[in-house]
């Protein structure tokens, strides 16, 4: 394929943007190469400003559960815009989505919209904090939870991708502040809880890690969390922006029967707008301003547009009993594909897949936590990488993603995606 366009575009893009890009794993540094320009989506297909047509595993790192410009939010949207873009004051339809969202999601009452993950997972922190009057937080691993200082301690995805896993401007006062634990390992968590008795205001996890690819919680991990948790006063919270509301309407709370203290969601809430939300019971949500003494404020947040998105998405996802069902189909189907060619053509390689997150490993062993899936980042996954894009299949640029598929691919496009993988499989 020619990437002539999307070759001069990032050279203009780098004289006034740093790197070229506004969000860093775009830059292409973890597979090498130029990145490509999308002009325009549809359904299950991106294309490029070279009018390169691929098959997406990406949808937008996960908000296009249902596929690009889907018909309800479209409209949705633009019968919103006609009425104003933002008013900064109270609009019906914010009081809506959060009915919706706290009728779908177990274990809360009460949700505050913001404008991004990253914010929803700094508010979910502060507010464990002030509710705990505790200054700690155990984070994992290769679990990325926005930029948020707190957060930038061996965060994985992009900081890892763009080499600064640990990024100057984080102060030592907050690292220090910032316990890492590895992921999958419960005695390790509890080492650390032991050590910093009384002083852990919360863990906070993905609990489908798809930050070093997807990875999923082994041997009851979570509610060996959920107990831990409750035996020391700590406050549980699951960063669901990536699975919320994709790996079940309820998440991955509903998915595992595990309820955690604060949820944070991301993506699919916002329709492919920019939204975040944390959410928890009454106890918990009324320690916020303005009714409690944990502030917290954003002068877009609950945006009409974003919140028209958000709404469609869901009613879409809450009235259709099957969704769920079909992208878990689809994405075994896919699995199965992949690993069949791979395997014969002598790739060495693991699959990891939850619902319809999944992700491919180079390397032969288990891939439980960020030390495992780091040894996937190698020069067969860049390779790997560029012959699916020559051959029309986008997926993630970076060894430490996970691929998300959406209900629009059909299963034309699945045997496609396979038979791609056969065919750059010969040449790996």
């Amino acid at each position: 394929m020619l990437y002539q366009r999307s070759s001069a575009l990032f050279k203009e893009a780098e004289q006034v943007i740093p790197g070229g890009v506004n969000s860093p794993v775009r830059a292409f540094k973890g597979v090498g190469g130029t990145p490509i320009f999308a002009k325009s989506a549809k359904g299950a297909y991106v294309f490029d400003e070279d009018d390169n047509k691929f098959i997406d595993y990406i949808n937008s790192w996960g908000p296009m559960v249902l596929g690009h410009a889907y018909d309800p939010v479209i409209k949705a949207v633009i019968e919103k815009a006609k009425l104003g873009t933002s008013f900064g004051m109270p609009t019906e339809i914010e009081t809506k989505i959060a009915e919706l969202a706290v009728s779908m999601v177990p274990n809360i009452d009460k949700i505050r919209f913001v404008n991004s993950g990253t914010e929803a997972c700094m508010s979910a922190v502060r507010l464990a904090r002030g509710f705990t009057k505790k200054d700690k937080i155990i984070k994992f691993a290769g679990c990325y939870h926005g930029h948020s200082d707190s957060f930038l301690i061996a965060a994985g995805s992009g900081a890892v991708t763009f080499g600064t896993p640990n990024s100057p401007g984080v102060t030592k006062g907050t690292a220090k502040d910032t316990l890492l634990a590895r992921y999958n390992d419960i005695d390790n968590v509890k080492e650390l809880v032991e050590a910093n008795k009384s002083e852990i205001a919360c863990i906070i996890i993905e609990p489908v890690a798809g930050n070093m690819g997807c990875i999923p919680p082994k041997d009851n991990f979570l509610q060996k969390l959920r107990n831990l948790c409750d035996d020391n006063n700590i406050l549980l919270i699951f960063d669901e922006v990536m699975t919320g509301f994709r790996l079940a309407k309820g998440g991955a709370q509903e998915l595992y029967k595990v309820n955690a203290d604060i949820v944070c969601f991301g993506k699919v809430i916002g329709g492919g707008l920019p939204v975040g939300a944390f959410a928890a019971r009454n106890e918990i949500m009324n320690y916020l301003a303005p009714i409690g003494p944990v502030y917290q404020a954003g002068t877009l947040s609950g945006n009409p547009l974003a919140m028209a998105a958000g709404l469609a998405m869901l009613t879409e996802l809450n009235n259709d009993k099957e969704v769920f069902n079909r992208l878990a189909e689809k994405t075994e189907y896919l699995h199965k594909g992949c690993a069949d060619a791979l395997k014969k053509n002598n790739i060495t390689h693991t699959i990891n897949r939850v619902g319809s997150m999944i992700s491919i490993h180079f390397d032969k062993d288990e891939v439980v936590d960020f030390e495992s899936a780091a040894k996937g980042n190698n020069d067969t996954f860049k390779a790997f990488f560029h012959g699916m894009l020559n051959e029309g299949v986008y997926i993630a640029p970076s060894a430490f993603e996970t691929w998300f598929i959406s209900d629009a691919l059909t299963y034309k496009d699945i045997d496609d995606t396979i038979a791609a993988v056969d065919k750059v499989a010969k040449q790996l």
